[in-house]
């Protein structure tokens, strides 16, 4: 069977085909600017790249055209849909009511729909994606898999915020956690590659990229995260501020005269590694001027090196020990100037990278030194896949 996975942003489609007979991904792609005049689409089949520019003014428009393109006989995907089983829909919030994935039902759409206050940025366009399936795909059952899914077996300790217990009964503000998925795959990967049960291990796996998150995994299960009731909380990252004294906003607001909408703003696409070094929200160029001693963008990569050291420690207690570090995520998997700047930060604890190991981009590799006390693992993520694994197994029910 071949599992089509669907992951929709705010004006973009990222999908997936994986042959699940060898877990095979055959084709990856990226369908960018929808609703624009010049949307363009990024494929990936078996290696072999090229780029389509085809207008898509709505989600269904772009998945008829994703749909076309797999059947096409010059890609040699599939031969028609019906090799097609199901679609697995990536879904940011699923609240409290999702602790693992679910077959989509009217009544799932309608939970989904009740999280966007949650969510706004994100479960709308999720909706999107499946309700447009529906109707372009309505035979095909589908799945959806939340990023809060994993850090449903959090604690109340850790995810009950220090506000009115009211605000927790009547709107379900608490921690949530994303990147569950991402945790999830990370941590059962590198249970494999050491042959070990997972339910033998402590693991906390750092999801570094444009936005990132930690993680405290004990026996499999999330105990800890990060991130919070939104993807701002936690460590600094890109342009997210990350955990800030909640004062400073009100504080902010009345100085500029701003609106919350401009708040808001500020705090997701204005602050993190961008806002203080003034160069960029992409990493590589912060890491450039870094090289160049730029003295902001040695402030914010640092800061956020110390920030993510600190939170190491602090799970560690969380976990009541540690045996597995892993990096993952776009910075994660590829950043070896962030990791060895973290891991310095942990020698005191017998945290010991190799710098010459940890000299590696995107590739699955053991990092730390033969005496660490603690195993330093690159994981690079496949949250595809793991979206793929979880229709696959509710589909065979």
């Amino acid at each position: 069977m071949k599992i089509l996975v669907l992951n929709c942003g705010s004006s973009s489609l990222k999908f997936q085909v994986i042959d699940m007979k060898n877990e095979e991904r055959i084709v990856k792609g990226n369908y960018e600017r929808i609703g624009g005049k010049r949307s363009t689409l990024r494929l990936n089949v078996r290696g072999e790249k090229s780029e389509i520019e085809k207008a898509a003014r709505s989600y269904e428009e772009a998945i008829r055209t994703v749909l076309a393109i797999i059947q096409d006989k010059k890609y040699n995907i599939v031969s028609s849909l019906d090799e097609i089983g199901a679609i697995g829909h990536r879904i940011v919030h699923g609240g409290e009511k999702y602790s693992e994935s679910v077959i989509i039902t009217d009544e799932v759409i309608q939970e989904i729909e009740d999280c966007i206050p949650l969510a706004p940025l994100h479960n709308p366009e999720g909706l999107e994606g499946i309700k447009a399936t529906k109707k372009v795909l309505s035979d095909k059952p589908m799945v959806a898999v939340f990023d809060t899914a994993f850090h449903q077996t959090m604690p109340a300790t850790a995810y009950i915020y220090q506000i009115p217990y009211k605000y927790y009964e009547d709107y379900k503000i608490r921690k949530y956690g994303f990147h569950g998925t991402s945790h999830r795959y990370v941590s059962n990967r590198v249970a494999e590659i050491e042959n070990k049960d997972i339910k033998d291990l402590k693991i906390i796996n750092c999801h570094l990229g444009q936005g990132a998150s930690i993680c405290a995994i004990d026996k499999g299960k999330s105990l800890d995260t990060t991130m919070g009731l939104t993807p701002t909380a936690g460590i600094p990252m890109a342009t997210r501020c990350g955990d800030i004294d909640p004062a400073i906003i009100p504080y902010i607001m009345k100085l500029e005269n701003l609106e919350i909408h401009e708040i808001e703003r500020i705090l997701n696409k204005k602050s993190g590694a961008w806002g203080v070094s003034g160069v960029s929200e992409d990493y590589r160029d912060i890491e450039k001027e870094y090289a160049q001693n730029d003295e902001r963008s040695i402030l914010a990569l640092d800061t956020q090196a110390y920030k993510i050291a600190q939170t190491i420690a602090a799970y560690m207690v969380t976990l009541g020990g540690l045996d597995i570090l892993t990096f993952s995520g776009g910075v994660g998997e590829k950043g070896f100037e962030a990791r060895e700047r973290i891991c310095k930060q942990l020698e005191f604890l017998g945290i010991k990278l190799d710098k010459e190991k940890n000299f590696v981009r995107g590739e699955e590799k053991l990092i730390s030194t033969d005496d660490s006390k603690v195993k330093i693992y690159v994981i690079p993520t496949n949250e595809e896949l793991m979206i793929a694994r979880d229709t696959y197994k509710l589909i065979k029910k």
